[in-house]
């Protein structure tokens, strides 16, 4: 099977699934595992680099509001693959190519390859994402294996704190505006031991103002600027350290959202372990991927 996969946590997916000598083409931002990172790119971003938290907002703002695509579609080098089947998503506009255009291109293709959309809103929905995806490509086994694992390692988070008490947790998903953590963020706090004080499991991540989050008292603010990396969201957590002191909070740290909570594929389960650690250190041992304390 040709797979062409245009949304980064459906590559992480696939090769979870051992597809990767499947896959043969990926989206510019497919940078988990290594080896995605040397096939073909068939999209790019139409945002110009360097640009602030502020200004990648407005941007985003204005082009969606005209019609316009954040990403821009190699659909010559799409038809030239001749794929068998197209993975993306229609959940953010933000976050890939969007789904009608990919629906729209995919019929000009003389493979006519199948689209299939992973959009999960809750941790249990990317479950369900593996078993649709391992159907469709022939991997039952592999796909029950990776969902046994994955809910192997859920378990032992919440044995691990089940009785410790549960600190208040604020996740801030962006600086300017300020979003807050939504989909299946809450769900993890929930599951790590902690109470968000601010997302609602399942809801799309909400824009609020730094008085709201004031006001939510949280004890523990995690710095996940959506696709960012752990020392990029420590710096764009530095930029903001005015607004952070006002909350109060004991602990402050940034993480590596781009691997462990932007993208709903297996690395998920990375980020609960993560959230486990920062708030009950005592009870869950280092993750995989260490937050980065921020000095306020």
């Amino acid at each position: 099977m040709r797979i062409v996969s245009l949304v980064p946590h459906a590559t992480e997916l696939l090769y979870a699934l051992g597809l990767g000598d499947e896959v043969v083409a990926v989206t510019h931002e497919c940078d988990y595992p290594t080896e995605a990172q040397a096939k073909p790119q068939v999209t790019r971003d139409r945002l110009p680099p360097g640009l602030s938290a502020a200004e990648i907002d407005r941007a985003v703002r204005e082009r969606t509001e005209a019609g316009d695509a954040i990403y821009e579609l190699d659909e010559e080098l799409l038809r030239e693959l001749e794929p068998d089947l197209i993975v993306t998503q229609a959940l953010c506009p933000v976050c890939a190519v969007s789904y009608d255009e990919v629906a729209e291109v995919a019929r000009r293709i003389a493979t006519c390859p199948k689209v299939i959309a992973l959009d999960p809103k809750t941790l249990g929905e990317t479950m369900g994402d593996i078993r649709t995806l391992a159907q469709a490509t022939g991997r039952r086994d592999a796909g029950l294996d990776l969902v046994a694992r994955q809910r192997s390692r859920i378990d032992r988070v919440k044995i691990a704190v089940r009785g410790a008490d549960r600190p208040r947790v604020a996740a801030i998903e962006w600086f300017d505006p300020v979003f807050i953590g939504g989909h299946w963020t809450p769900q993890l706090i929930d599951l790590a031991g902690g109470i968000d004080v601010l997302g609602l499991p399942g809801e799309h991540s909400a824009q609020v103002m730094w008085e709201d989050v004031i006001a939510a008292r949280p004890e523990v603010v995690v710095c996940m600027p959506c696709g960012y990396d752990a020392p990029r969201a420590h710096l764009e957590s530095e930029l903001y350290a005015h607004e952070l002191r006002r909350l109060s909070a004991r602990d402050v740290v940034a993480v590596d959202a781009a691997a462990t909570f932007s993208r709903p594929g297996p690395r998920l389960v990375d980020g609960l372990e993560l959230l486990a650690h920062v708030l009950h250190p005592d009870l869950v041992g280092p993750p995989a991927y260490p937050p980065i304390p921020v000095a306020l």
